[in-house]
């Protein structure tokens, strides 16, 4: 074999063997280092409506679809908040979701709580605190403000189950 030969193949195996490496070593490197160059999540305020119309005393079951991107694929998914004013001019907003296993929980107006259907758990309308059953923690509260006479939530989902409000990515 002649030494032209020779080192041209010395040069290919050692051109193909860099870019193996780095079409596997690039990609892995990038997951590596993604979670320290990853984007903070800014806060997604959802319009409630208008403060005019909300009836002190009475807590509103508020519902809205939003856009979720999972990697490449996009889908539409529906969230919810209670709303309750007792002077109509401040207001608290729950989560839509149990603390204890995130299902959606409703109003029993009879007893003037929150009651979640899947364990039971009780809630008090006021506070969010819990009267009874399972639920590790109070309902989730979201940040609310006002402006030009509309009511609005920046909403955050919490993990649910355990005992601290921890915000769900």
């Amino acid at each position: 074999m002649d030494s032209g030969r020779r080192q041209f193949l010395r040069w290919a195996t050692a051109l193909s063997g860099l870019v193996s490496a780095a079409l596997v070593g690039l990609p892995s490197l990038r997951a590596f280092l993604s979670p320290g160059t990853r984007r903070k999540a800014t806060q997604r305020w959802v319009k409630l409506g208008e403060v005019e119309q909300m009836e002190p005393g009475a807590p509103i079951r508020f519902d809205f679809t939003e856009s979720v991107q999972d990697a490449w694929v996009e889908s539409r998914v529906q969230r919810g908040v209670w709303i309750y004013s007792e002077d109509g001019k401040s207001f608290t907003v729950y989560n839509g979701h149990c603390t204890h296993l995130a299902c959606s929980y409703g109003f029993d107006k009879d007893r003037g709580i929150f009651h979640c259907p899947c364990h039971h758990g009780l809630f008090e309308l006021k506070t969010g605190k819990v009267v009874d059953g399972p639920p590790p923690r109070s309902l989730d509260t979201l940040e609310t403000k006002i402006e030009e006479g509309f009511l609005y939530a920046a909403y955050v989902d919490f993990r649910a189950g355990v005992p601290q409000k921890l915000p769900v990515a």
